[in-house]
């Protein structure tokens, strides 16, 4: 994993401080002589290592280097070794780590690992074993569910995440709309923007398909996936996704996911936009600098009373501790330091979602950073009881590319949306496990 400029410039001030112990050493050894009958040992003891890992741009990697100084300075008997790129490396070397059981002591991981390498929960250190050092208490028992298997708290979510729908509201104003509650909405906003080449709504292939799965889990009233992790939609029920799909398309309530273009979104072609809470700012950063007034809408229903019915909710990441650490304890308060402290929130802020722990939250909150789109957007999803654990099966990217070929089939005329579905069906059948 690469290191930059400031993992150098720590480096070179670890090193400086290796010399300096050395030569402490050296002058103490020095001193270490017999005396008559008595000798004078020293019983200094060298700090306990520690590794720790994640994944990020970096603006994430210098400001955790900087925290993790600041951990050091407060442990100067725990030294911590740093190892970080961005996601497709990461992932890639993770996969080789737990595989050969040479993962770092504490760890950034996605939801999905907890499946892949700790179905029967043993996969990752049981932090409950370690609650005298991490302040568990700090979140709600509902969200460490996201970090258990098989009963086993295997790791605790930093922030959550979920789809959420964006508008920009000058636009929807302009047009003398309301922000849009239902599906209705949409197709209404749809025929008075249309004229202007303006679209209500927008997505990437990902989300436009999580949006379409919310549709027919609401028409069909069961969920996509069940707790087997079998899919429970049948033919029918995929020509409804199908469907939806494209009557958004056809009647230029969305573009194509294939047109989906985050510069369209900043010159106002689009009227709104599905994006992850995290991604608020990365989505509509550039239009709030401007003067956009953006803001989080109610999740999409048939009835607005039903909001949130087929959304989805997943922890944004998390952190876990490895079932091979030679020092569980040290471990243990690296992890509370980075998910309970003033001196880490201050640094990190919201740049991994907003964070659950309460007391970092009452910190970010004196200090006024919670705040803006994403905070906006964060208490929308909070405030939802609606939503729905992910599955992290439903993210395969194999899922929804399918899904959108199936669709374009239809688009292109060279199907109908039941031999499309049927096709959808049993290219499912082929990948997955269904009811």
């Amino acid at each position: 994993m690469r290191e930059n400029n400031c993992g150098r410039v720590k480096n070179a001030r670890r090193a400086v401080r290796g010399m300096l112990l050395c030569a402490a050493a050296g002058c103490m050894a020095a001193v270490c002589c017999s005396c008559g009958d008595k000798t004078m040992v020293s019983t200094k003891t060298m700090p306990t290592e520690i590794t720790l890992s994640w994944w990020g741009n970096d603006s994430r990697t210098e400001y955790t280097l900087e925290a993790v100084e600041r951990f050091e300075e407060l442990h100067p008997d725990i030294r911590v070794k740093c190892s970080y790129s961005e996601w497709s490396g990461y992932e890639a070397r993770n996969r080789v780590q737990m595989i050969s059981n040479t993962e770092t002591d504490v760890m950034q991981i996605n939801v999905g690992w907890l499946s892949e390498f700790s179905s029967d929960g043993k996969g990752y250190y049981d932090l409950e074993q370690l609650a005298d050092h991490v302040r568990l208490d700090n979140f709600p028992e509902e969200i460490l569910e996201y970090g258990r298997k098989n009963g086993v708290l295997n790791a605790i979510p930093i922030a959550m995440n979920a789809e959420t729908v964006y508008i920009n509201k000058d636009i929807y104003d302009s047009y003398g709309l309301p922000v849009p509650e239902t599906w209705d909405d949409i197709f209404a906003a749809a025929k008075v923007m249309k004229k202007d080449g303006v679209y209500p709504i927008s997505a990437g292939s990902k989300a436009m398909c999580l949006y379409c799965v919310a549709y027919a889990e609401q028409m069909c009233g069961k969920h996509f996936f069940n707790e087997n992790d079998e899919i429970t939609f049948d033919a029918d029920e995929l020509e409804l996704m199908i469907d939806f799909y494209v009557r958004l398309i056809n009647e230029k309530a969305a573009p194509q996911v294939e047109n989906y273009s985050r510069i369209d979104l900043e010159k106002g072609v689009y009227g709104g936009s599905v994006a992850w809470v995290s991604d608020a700012v990365n989505y509509f950063g550039k239009l709030i600098e401007a003067g956009a007034n953006i803001v989080p809408a109610p999740y999409t229903a048939e009835d607005p009373a039903e909001s949130g019915e087929g959304w989805y909710a997943k922890p944004a990441t998390l952190y876990a501790i490895s079932k091979n650490t030679e020092h569980p304890k040290e471990a243990a308060i690296l992890l509370d330091f980075m998910l309970n402290s003033s001196e880490w929130a201050e640094l990190q802020g919201v740049e991994k979602g907003v964070p659950i722990s309460g007391s970092v939250r009452e910190f970010l909150s004196e200090e006024g950073q919670l705040s803006g789109l994403q905070y906006e957007a964060a208490l929308v999803m909070e405030n939802c009881d609606r939503l729905t654990h992910m599955n992290p099966l439903i993210e395969n990217s194999d899922l929804y590319d399918d899904f959108i070929s199936c669709c374009n089939l239809v688009l292109y005329d060279k199907s109908g949306s039941e031999e499309a579905a049927k096709e959808l069906y049993e290219l499912y059948s082929a990948n997955y496990s269904m009811e």
